[in-house]
């Protein structure tokens, strides 16, 4: 069976560490305010992928993390010819 893929919880993390350390110092009042909505929508959104992954371990179905929608072939590198003799 083919892993289900899912988005690397890197994502979220990088996402949330930039919103609160930078963002959200570098705006006021209003856009402020949408900033914390945002971060609260990540939060939310983290913790329905770890529900979801819960689900999916418990019906025993592999799961493969993601860190870009391009799939990376790995080279292979050749085989080392045997000497002649």
């Amino acid at each position: 069976m083919e892993p289900i893929p899912l988005p690397s919880h890197i994502h979220y993390e990088l996402l949330l560490q930039l919103l609160e350390r930078q963002t959200l110092f570098a705006v006021g009042g209003r856009q402020r305010e949408q900033v914390q909505q945002l971060i609260v929508a990540l939060r939310k959104a983290l913790s329905q992928q770890k529900q979801l992954e819960g689900e999916l371990e418990r019906l025993n179905l592999p799961i493969e993390y993601r860190w870009s929608l391009n799939s990376v072939q790995m080279p292979t590198a050749p085989l080392p010819q045997e000497p002649k003799l």
